[in-house]
Formats: C-alpha cells, sequence, structure tokens
C-alpha cells in the first residue's frame, strides 16, 4: 500500500511534468495561464483520493495517474472561473489568474482546462473507463449547477440550511466522491464497494466545505492561503451567514442586512462587525458541531468496507488531515 505522502509525490510529480509541457505549446498565451494555475501547488487532495482509493483495489497505481492528474486539472479549471465570480484576489498566497493576466485570459484558459481533463482521462487502459467517463460528466454537470445555486443564493436573504447543504454537496463534494468512485471503477472494484467510497466522500466533501466556511472567518490568512473574511465582505451565503440570519434577535439582524446592503464600507469594519454577531448567537460553535458529524458519518461510510482495516488506513490518515487543517 502506498502512503499519502509517496501519493502527493506522485502526483507532485506529475502535475509538474505535465504544466511544463503546456509552456511548448502554442499559443503560449492560452497555455502559460495553465501552467501559472496549476504550478500554484495545492493540497492535491483529490488525485490523491482517486489514487488511495485505486489502490484499495490494485497494485499499479501508476496506471492511474493520468485518472488522478484529470482530476486535479478539471478541480483547479473551476477554481479559475469561481475566482472570476467571486472578484477573489488572492488565491495560494499569490495573484488569481484573472489578476495576473485577465478575465478573458482567465474564462479561456480554464475552459482549455475542462477538455485536458478529459484528454488525460482517456489516457487510462481500464476495462471499466466508460463508467468512470460517464461518472466524470456526471459529476462535471452536478459541479456547475452547484455554482448556479451558489451564484442565485447572492440575491436572496431566505436561503435555508437545507439548500446551503445541498450547493455545497454539488459544488464541493461530488468533487471528492467522484475522485474516490473512479478509482474504485479503474482498478475494478465491485459496484457496492465504489458506491461505499462515494459515499464516504459526500460526507467527507460536506464536512470539509463546512470548515472551509469556519476557516475564511475564523482561520489564520497566512496558513488558510486567502484573505479572512472574504466571504463576509462578498455577502456569501454561508452556513455561519444563514444560521445568524435565523437565529439573530431583530436588533442582531438589522445590523447583519445593513452590512449586507452597504455598497460602500471600511472592510476590516465589517469583518469586525459581522465576526461579533457570529460569536454572540453560538454560529461558530454550531457549525463546528456539523463539520463534526458529517466527518463521523464519512467514517462509518469507510468503516463499512469489506477491507481489512490496514488497508484502508491511508485514508482514515488523509480523512483525519483533512478535519484537522489549519487552511
Amino acid at each position: 500500500m502506498y502512503s499519502v505522502e509517496e501519493l502527493q509525490k506522485i502526483v507532485k510529480a506529475e502535475v509538474e511534468s505535465r504544466s511544463k509541457k503546456m509552456l511548448e505549446l502554442n499559443p503560449v498565451e492560452l497555455y502559460e495561464p495553465i501552467h501559472y494555475s496549476l504550478e500554484m501547488g495545492g493540497k492535491r487532495l483529490r488525485p490523491v483520493l482517486l489514487l488511495l482509493a485505486y489502490n484499495l483495489f490494485a497494485d499499479d497505481v501508476m496506471a492511474a495517474v493520468p485518472a488522478a492528474l484529470a482530476i486535479e486539472v478539471f478541480h483547479n479549471f473551476t477554481l479559475l472561473h469561481d475566482d472570476i465570480m467571486d472578484k477573489a484576489d488572492v488565491r495560494r498566497n499569490r495573484p488569481t489568474v484573472h489578476k495576473k493576466f485577465s478575465e478573458n485570459s482567465a474564462i479561456l484558459s480554464g475552459d482549455a482546462m475542462a477538455f485536458q481533463s478529459y484528454k488525460y482521462l482517456v489516457e487510462c487502459k481500464s476495462s471499466r473507463l466508460v463508467e468512470a467517463l460517464d461518472l466524470f460528466t456526471t459529476t462535471a454537470i452536478e459541479v456547475c449547477e452547484g455554482q448556479q445555486f451558489d451564484m442565485d443564493f447572492e440575491n436572496r436573504l431566505d436561503v435555508t440550511e437545507a439548500e446551503y447543504l445541498e450547493m455545497i454537496r454539488l459544488k464541493t463534494a461530488v468533487l471528492l466522491a467522484c475522485s474516490l468512485k473512479a478509482g474504485a471503477l479503474l482498478a475494478n472494484a465491485s459496484n457496492q464497494q465504489a458506491s461505499q467510497l462515494y459515499d464516504f466522500g459526500i460526507n467527507l466533501g460536506l464536512s470539509f466545505q463546512l470548515q472551509d466556511d469556519l476557516l475564511d472567518t475564523f482561520g489564520d490568512q497566512d496558513t488558510f492561503g486567502k484573505k479572512i473574511g472574504g466571504d463576509i465582505l462578498a455577502n456569501k451565503k454561508t452556513f455561519l451567514l444563514i444560521n445568524a440570519l435565523q437565529n439573530a434577535s431583530a436588533e442582531q439582524k438589522s445590523v447583519l442586512l445593513n452590512w449586507i446592503e452597504k455598497v460602500d464600507f471600511n472592510a476590516e469594519e465589517k469583518i469586525a462587525a459581522v465576526t461579533k454577531i457570529y460569536n454572540q448567537l453560538g454560529v461558530k460553535e454550531r457549525a463546528e458541531q456539523r463539520v463534526d458529524s458529517y466527518f463521523k458519518k464519512a467514517i462509518v461510510n469507510l468503516d463499512t468496507i469489506q477491507l481489512e482495516d490496514v488497508v484502508k488506513q491511508p485514508l482514515y490518515e488523509l480523512a483525519n488531515k483533512m478535519l484537522t487543517r489549519k487552511h
């Protein structure tokens, strides 16, 4: 069995190798932003999850590396477009692609990355490649659906917790789940085992995104890699804001709505004011409880897979690292 660290090194080497080759292609203006995006680093969680799932059922993980690369390139494509829509200036402590190049460059290079991900995936030689492609395509559409819901929420103040959880399931969790299930399918696991890994990924993804909401407001900027309070400034309907609006007193809700409606404001003042209300209402603790609840469900999903615990140990370890992350 490969360790998480060993698989991270494999993914890192493959991403760097493929990324450098991008600079040899023309027009360079199309491929340079892709190279920049992939070289920005990141945790590479999704490709590692795919390889870990593959390794549960097969030893030759190098055969699944193109699929892992496909997942990573697709994920980074979504970040390019998300950053444009969110008007984000920083990603992983570096200027976002649309800031370093231009919005048009980020859009077009992102489109190319989406198609490139399919090109990498079909390099895999597996009798179940068609199933993996079908899963990947379904997931890609779901991610777009999740992003649309996220955009729709921008103009609503009545977003419910259930609606929000469905949005993050689509926007974030399904790609983690797809990574795990695709790895299992390519290794010729049973349909039941592949589905169990998918469920594990969904609950892990929900926990992961809820923790991301927490870190955006309560994390450390140096380790988080993005400006703290970005969700507050953008009036993002996160778990924190939704719960605050639902549980606030009339006075607290009036303050929140006033900040949401303001066009001209001091950023630090707004972050401090909204965070103060979050603390008064205990929404941080409520979110932490939800993070823990979905994480426990994910572990139960992993426990039910009929494989020896020692074989599943790297997945347990990575899941724990995702839960205790600070960035």
